[in-house]
């Protein structure tokens, strides 16, 4: 059951079901956590285990997880990087800037 989560494994538990909540997508192959950034926040208002979509690398998408002590970066891998269908479940599970 253990996966390869990059050198920092850990995150809360709402963390967690964000994580097992990405990797069901069709196409990601995994959720590789990054560093750890304490004290941090991808919003006013937003709950533990939020999740924002910022942005494709080679090979996936970059993004981050709101956890109880700050924020962790993420790096989603996907089978097919220019698969617009994986793209919009990746933004389906971010949460939106409120429009002004």
């Amino acid at each position: 059951m253990s996966k390869g989560r990059g050198r920092h494994r850990s995150t809360d538990k709402e963390g967690r079901r964000t994580i097992d909540a990405l990797e069901r997508i069709p196409g990601v192959e995994g959720v590789i956590i990054s560093r750890s950034i304490g004290g941090k926040s991808i919003g006013r208002r937003r709950a533990v285990g939020d999740f924002k979509l910022q942005g494709e690398m080679p090979g996936g998408f970059r993004g981050i997880l709101q956890t109880s002590k700050g924020i962790q970066e993420l790096f989603i891998r996907v089978r097919a990087p220019d698969s617009a269908q994986v793209r919009r479940q990746l933004a389906e599970h971010s949460v939106q800037e409120p429009s002004r």
